[in-house]
């Protein structure tokens, strides 16, 4: 058994709403087996991992899971669940698996749900498949069970003794170090209670929270706002006092030293005890207390690596004050590292009885921080009497560091409400002095509920300000050891996100077989019209305001991330492909609209889509995903996409349903109309928004760019679909008829249904490459020349299903009787000519009397193509990838065939008129 490989589906995706891992599972030696053909194996696993019995599998109860162990059951099926229980073992809780055949014997997606905010890139996810594999290989192996227990404190790790115990250990620690911190943990939770999209940056603690222009940056407890000359600053510690002290704050009197001889004149002068503290320090490091002698000043110098502070150090107890947008929203007392005797432990022994508490940890990664009896602590310890190995009283507190940073193992106690006024408004001062959005305000003070003495002699002070610090961390008032937590982290999410704000822009997603991109470029071209800047991802790259940002395939979840990601974007236009849906799932977690074109047969047989079915399960995940209150706009004339609209998880209920299609007398227009809601059609040859009874005509079909005159009704389809989408977000119809009529398909949309001329040949470009699009396309043509007077030149890619190619070769078969073919650059995994062979002999079987010429490429295509037409006659150029394309046609003296013609087409041109129909594509424009 083995993983094949292994992707990571970022956001929303067609298995579940939450980010998952899927790794394709070849069974190989255990193919074809069930649990129950091997004696002992459900014992031996259940033994195992005890934790088994509570999976409930689809029984929806505990022990579920066992009961198909017992009824016998795949090992696909039992990899996932055993890769669910160890990650609940290494503390990663998660529930959701699903087990699906991969379309060949043996092999299987086994999909795993991954924590929310963990890295993309993270490693556990794949090391946790190995290890289930190498679990179920080792109990399918052998009568001895493998043990793998839960560690000393009943939680992550497994037993370091059992096999397998060592390396749960270290995923543990691993997927611990990966996830996000407390501080930034506690901004995510919040945002998300409020509705606020969050991403997070790999394993940073750098989080994007909303889109667009309501899009806000904050790093741990540093906001985007944050002043940088705040954090300079505060990280200057004379600078601070200083800056305090000048401004009648009570602050420590102290002075800086760069010379060891001159941290020992402070010392003089101040009088004992002193503190040294480098100038540029944080979390506690390099910091000296009670020092009271010149050689313990000298010391202390030289550990902090010059250029020192040296201050008075005033008596009382240490507090945190954290102000959050001139607001006191929490406040700790800090209690330095320490522990408490029993009389029968040594130091040591106690200390490792702290650590065992399963809140404290390496680094900042849990609400409290493991103590080091290190050689500051040892110190400590010496100046009380001890040693690591003394044996404090029963009930004598034994401290083992001088400052009392959680960083260096410290603990606090909440004593927000006890704060006096006298305190909260010198703190916020402090704030304010320093221009810092969020502070933590260091304190020493007798007691934090009494005033604070007016300031007379500020060399006398013996009660103030110690330090202010940028970025504070706030585990100390998120979990506290004594007193009430304080929602820290949703006090900045409310500093940056006011008045109840979501951070969300208009956000439009699109997707479907055909025509995705071009009713993405459409309705963000209408948006744009009603004052909005606009982003927009689609096959042919990203544009932001109009202007190309990147020149790729960009329908995928990095790509919607990069619009809705860039602060000067107002709204978003997002073109949802089946690849990156597929692949990576959504690139976001809801729209206000979501736009559905049509399903039809493309993409079979590629990632496990083996059925329109399959693929209308997969698109209806953009349904899914608009938000409740939102539009959903949906093709009446398509029965795969009207299907959609019935889905339970669509829950069309709570969304507002907009249907367009170009039948008005569809069933489904009619009976939606007849409830009073809103459509929009293609009626006598017009656009019009309908709402019950009330008819509102837009814009004729022949004036649409792109139309052909009204020959294109594929484009009266996407024209009504991208109104239907920028009527969803506000714009007015008038506005909408003026910007349909400045919409350029040919710069703004170039090569889907682009008509140029080479000499007195038409010739018309598109990427049509399954049986629907070409369908359309050759419709199109056939109502303005013709189907005796077209020729093609024809490519279709080589990742299609056979029975695919070979519907589409029928397609150009009834509909031409000349065509050239050629084979892409990218063959996509066929041997050369193996798709002109299959194209060409299902043309041939459907239509014997075809002419057909084979080309080396696509110049070769063209070139062919336009030497089989004849004066007055149109080229079809199906293409690979546009740029050549068109740079070769440029080449030809390629002209644009003009704009859009005000005419009435006839039922049935006759072959010798349809042509004037074209030649009069140089027509001016009116509006009807």
């Amino acid at each position: 058994m083995k993983i094949e490989f292994l992707r990571r589906l970022r956001g929303p995706n067609v298995y579940l709403s939450r980010p998952a891992v899927v790794a394709r599972l070849r069974l190989e030696e255990l193919a074809g087996l069930e649990t129950t053909d091997v004696t002992g194996f459900t014992e031996r696993l259940l033994r195992s991992l005890p934790g088994l019995a509570e999976h409930h599998c689809a029984a929806g109860a505990p022990g579920g899971f066992v009961s198909r162990l017992r009824n016998g059951t795949y090992f696909g099926h039992v990899t996932e669940h055993v890769c669910l229980e160890l990650s609940q073992l290494i503390g990663r809780d998660v529930n959701f698996g699903r087990t699906v055949g991969a379309g060949e014997p043996g092999v299987y997606d086994v999909i795993v749900e991954c924590p929310v905010d963990e890295s993309p890139g993270s490693r556990v996810p794949g090391e946790l498949f190995e290890a289930a594999i190498d679990l179920v290989l080792a109990v399918h192996g052998g009568p001895s069970p493998v043990h793998v227990g839960q560690g000393p404190s009943g939680g992550a790790a497994g037993q370091r003794g059992g096999l397998l115990g060592q390396r749960l250990a270290d995923l543990a620690v691993l997927a611990e170090r990966e996830a996000a911190g407390p501080s930034t943990r506690s901004i995510i939770e919040a945002a998300r209670r409020r509705g606020i999209p969050v991403e997070r940056f790999d394993d940073l603690s750098l989080l994007r929270l909303g889109w667009g222009t309501r899009r806000r940056l904050v790093w741990a407890a540093m906001t985007d706002r944050t002043s940088g000359i705040g954090v300079d600053i505060a990280g200057d510690k004379h600078v601070t006092r200083r800056l305090l002290g000048e401004a009648g704050v009570p602050v420590a009197p102290g002075g800086t030293a760069g010379t060891p001889a001159e941290a020992v004149a402070l010392l003089g002068e101040l009088g004992a005890p002193v503190v040294v503290k480098p100038r540029r320090g944080a979390q506690g490091q390099r910091v000296a207390l009670n020092l009271s002698a010149p050689d313990e000043v000298e010391r202390a110098f030289a550990e902090a690596g010059g250029d020192v502070v040296v201050e008075r150090q005033l008596a009382g107890r240490d507090y945190r004050v954290l102000v959050v947008a001139g607001e006191v929203v929490a406040a700790a007392e800090r209690v330095a590292a320490h522990v408490v005797g029993d009389g029968r432990a040594t130091v040591t022994e106690l200390v490792t009885a702290a650590n065992a508490d399963p809140r404290r940890g390496p680094g900042h990664c849990r609400a409290l921080t493991r103590i080091e009896l290190d050689e500051n602590a040892e110190r400590v310890l010496w100046r009380q009497g001890h040693t690591p190995g003394s044996v404090p009283a029963d009930g004598a507190t034994v401290w083992l560091r001088d400052t009392a940073n959680l960083s260096t193992g410290g603990t606090s106690r909440d004593v927000t409400d006890q704060v006096h006024p006298d305190v909260t408004r010198v703190c916020q001062r402090v704030a304010g002095l320093t221009g810092l959005d969020i502070a933590g305000i260091d304190l020493r003070l007798p007691d934090i509920a009494a005033p604070l003495p007016p300031l007379a002699d500020p060399d006398r002070v013996r009660a103030g300000v110690i330090e202010v610090n940028a970025a504070p961390g706030l585990r100390m008032h998120l979990s506290p050891v004594h007193g009430r937590a304080r929602d820290v982290g949703g006090a900045i999410v409310r500093a940056m996100f006011p008045g109840g704000s979501d951070g969300r822009i208009p956000t439009v997603a699109v997707t479907g077989t055909n025509g995705k991109t071009s009713v993405t470029k459409l309705t963000a071209h209408l948006l744009s019209g009603n004052g909005m800047r606009v982003g927009t991802a689609a096959t042919d790259g990203v544009a932001i305001d109009g202007r190309t940002v990147l020149v790729a395939d960009a329908t995928g979840p990095r790509s919607a991330q990069m619009v809705l990601g860039d602060p000067h974007v107002e709204a978003a236009v997002l073109e949802t492909a089946r690849g990156g849906l597929l692949r990576r799932g959504l690139g976001y977690d809801w729209t206000d609209v979501g736009v559905i074109t049509n399903i039809t047969a493309d993409h079979l047989g590629q990632d496990g889509l083996g059925s329109i079915e399959d693929l209308a399960h997969l698109k209806s995940v953009v349904a899914e995903r608009v938000r409740d209150g939102g539009t959903l706009v949906l093709n009446a004339d398509d029965p795969w996409v009207r299907s959609i609209a019935d889905r339970p998880r669509v829950r069309a209920d709570r969304k507002r349903l907009v249907w367009f299609g170009l039948d008005p007398e569809n069933p489904v227009l009619t009976e939606h109309l007849g409830r009073g809601a809103t459509a929009y059609v293609l009626h006598d040859g017009w656009l019009v928004q309908a709402t019950g009874a009330r008819r509102t005509p837009l814009i004729r079909l022949a004036e649409v760019p792109g139309a052909l005159g009204g020959a294109a009704l594929h484009v009266a389809a996407n024209t009504l679909a991208a109104i239907a989408a920028a009527r969803a977000l506000g714009a007015r119809p008038e506005a909408l008829v003026d910007r349909l009529g400045e919409f350029d398909p040919s710069v703004e949309n170039p090569g889907r249904g682009t008509l140029l001329r080479v000499g007195e040949v038409s010739v018309f470009v598109d990427y049509g490459h399954n049986p629907a699009a070409l369908a359309a396309t050759l419709r199109t043509l056939h109502r303005l020349w013709g189907a005796e007077r077209c020729v093609a030149a024809v490519t279709l890619p080589g990742d299609r299903r056979e029975d695919l190619l070979a519907a589409s070769a029928q397609v150009l078969a009834d509909g031409l009787t000349r065509v050239v073919l050629y084979e892409d650059e990218d063959p996509r995994g066929r041997r050369p000519g193996e798709v002109t062979d299959l194209v060409e002999r299902e043309m041939r079987a459907r239509r014997p009397q075809l002419r057909a010429v084979r080309a080396d490429g696509c110049r070769d295509a063209i070139t062919k193509a336009l030497a089989l037409a004849a004066p007055g006659e149109v080229v079809l150029v199906i293409y690979e990838k546009w740029a050549p394309a068109r740079a070769f046609l440029a080449g030809l003296g390629a002209v644009p065939a003009g704009g859009t013609p005000v005419l009435t087409l006839p039922s049935a041109a006759a072959p010798g008129a349809v042509p004037a129909v074209v030649r009069s594509l140089t027509a001016t424009r009116t509006r009807g």
